[in-house]
Formats: structure tokens, sequence, C-alpha cells
């Protein structure tokens, strides 16, 4: 059977520090989904060709642009042109899938790309039908501009939970593991950035 080529993606993890403890934004997959239906994620998906030259109030920090340009995996892309868009992709699918905003919109999206950090890398295993080489992005809940999701075709439920909650869960593995990442950030501790990406003989119960 042939291997599906990854396609570029990116997710944005929302975190909300007005409570005692801080708390994530989390979707639950439509039950009618191909790829983990049923499942609660972090809001993303696949980069659109709009991302790459669609409008942006503020520019990545050169830190975050310089380490997403060498997540480039095609010799022929741009590095930096890739990183912007990848920006880009999360901030309209957290718009898209949540109404959450981070930037501005009145008749398009101007995405604020300044206050994202990169977490965490993953490449769908090749048994899957779908793949994605999906970067982990990480925001602060104070720069949106409402804090009420409101509910998606794509993400049936969006709420926030603390850390514990969020392990409760039905979430696929590698969005359990981000959370790890993402508790340890939130500690201040030092967080090498981790890439899990699995080989052709992988389980599809791998990711």
């Amino acid at each position: 059977m042939p291997v599906a080529r990854p396609r570029d993606a990116a997710t944005l993890i929302l975190v909300r520090r007005d409570g005692p403890q801080p708390r994530i934004l989390m979707g639950r997959r439509s039950g009618g989904h191909d790829f983990m239906p049923g499942k609660w994620v972090f809001p993303g998906g696949r980069i659109d060709r709009a991302d790459y030259h669609g409008p942006i109030l503020k520019d990545l920090a050169p830190d975050v642009a310089a380490d997403l340009a060498a997540s480039v995996r095609l010799k022929r892309q741009d590095g930096a042109r890739l990183a912007r868009a990848l920006a880009r992709t999360a901030i309209r699918e957290t718009f898209e899938e949540t109404g959450l905003v981070i930037g501005r919109h009145s008749d398009r999206l101007e995405a604020d790309l300044s206050g994202l950090s990169y977490v965490a890398r993953a490449i769908t295993p090749p048994a899957r039908h779908k793949r994605f080489d999906a970067r982990f992005l990480m925001a602060d809940a104070e720069q949106l501009q409402s804090l009420e999701p409101s509910d998606s075709r794509e993400l049936g439920d969006v709420a926030w939970f603390g850390l514990g909650e969020c392990r409760e869960l039905d979430l696929p593995i590698v969005t359990r593991a981000v959370l790890d990442v993402v508790e340890g950030h939130l500690d201040g501790r030092a967080v090498e950035r981790p890439f899990w990406h699995w080989t052709r003989q992988s389980p599809e119960s791998a990711i």
C-alpha cells in the first residue's frame, strides 16, 4: 500500500491563568470524522494556501520563527514562509473551530503571531490513511479578545479544563504527551521540544 505524505499542520494550545490553576482549551471532535472521531484535542488543522499570504498584525518572535523554519521537511519549501503560515494556520483554525481570536477580526482575520511559542512536533504514523506533520504552538489566553468559545461542526464541545481534568478526557496518545510538555512549561522547567515520529511498522494506536 502506498504511504500517504504528511501534510503540514499546526495546533494551538491556549492557556488560561485567571483562576487558582491554569486551564487549557480543548474541543471534542465530531463522531462523524474519519480521523480521531470523538477524541478531545487542541484546536488546529492543516495549512491552507491562504495562510501563506493572509494578513498579520504582528510577526513571530525571531527565535520562534527560526525554530519553525528549521522544521521544513521538503527541500523546496521556504522555511521563513512556512513558519509564518504555520503560525497563522494555528490562529485561523482556532478561530474557525472555537470563535476565539488572537489578533483582530472584522471582515477578515488579522492574526497576531507575536505571543506564540513552539513546544512540540509530531508526524502521524505511516499506517494512517491521513497523515499530518503537526507543530504544537502555545499562547496565553490573555491575548484573546474573548474567553468564551463557541461550538462548531468540527469540535462539537469546546471548554476550558484544568490539567488533571484534561487527562480524564478521551485523548489521542500524542495529545496526552503534549500535556506533559505543557505542564513542564507552566511549572517553569526547562523542557526540550519533543519530535514524535513513527516507522512504517508502527501500529495505528501509536498516535
